[in-house]
């Protein structure tokens, strides 16, 4: 996407209100700010199926693996929106198939974990 001034000077309107814009946009999952690369358009409505399953599958390899070991934490979201170029939302629908299937469990304030029940089920 342009530059905030860029926007400001195309629409004739205050960098306030282009951020203002941009904030909707991107509570709305429309764009996501990824480091280094600033905001971009998120994943068509079609292809968010497919990248939450790729998060999760990617997680889950790396789970089987012994990568990700039993108790320690999995990326945050935001880490996994850089990472993946998604939504909020994906990467969190993507953690949420992870906990659903035992292999990852939420601590309050705290992040997700690898949970060893999940590894045991696996084995």
């Amino acid at each position: 996407m342009p530059a905030e001034t860029a926007l400001a000077a195309e629409f004739g309107v205050a960098r306030n209100t282009v951020r203002r814009a941009l904030a909707e946009l991107e509570r709305d999952g429309l764009i996501v700010t990824l480091a280094g690369r600033g905001r971009v358009v998120s994943e068509p409505a079609g292809t968010t199926t497919a990248g939450y399953r790729r998060i999760a599958d990617d997680l889950r390899q790396q789970i089987t693996s012994g990568e990700l070991a039993t108790g320690q934490r999995v990326p945050f979201e935001a880490d996994l929106m850089r990472r993946y170029g998604v939504s909020r939302g994906t990467a969190r629908r993507g953690l949420a198939l992870l906990e659903a299937t035992g292999l990852v469990s939420a601590v309050h304030g705290k992040g997700r974990f690898v949970d060893a029940k999940g590894r045991r089920s696996m084995g």
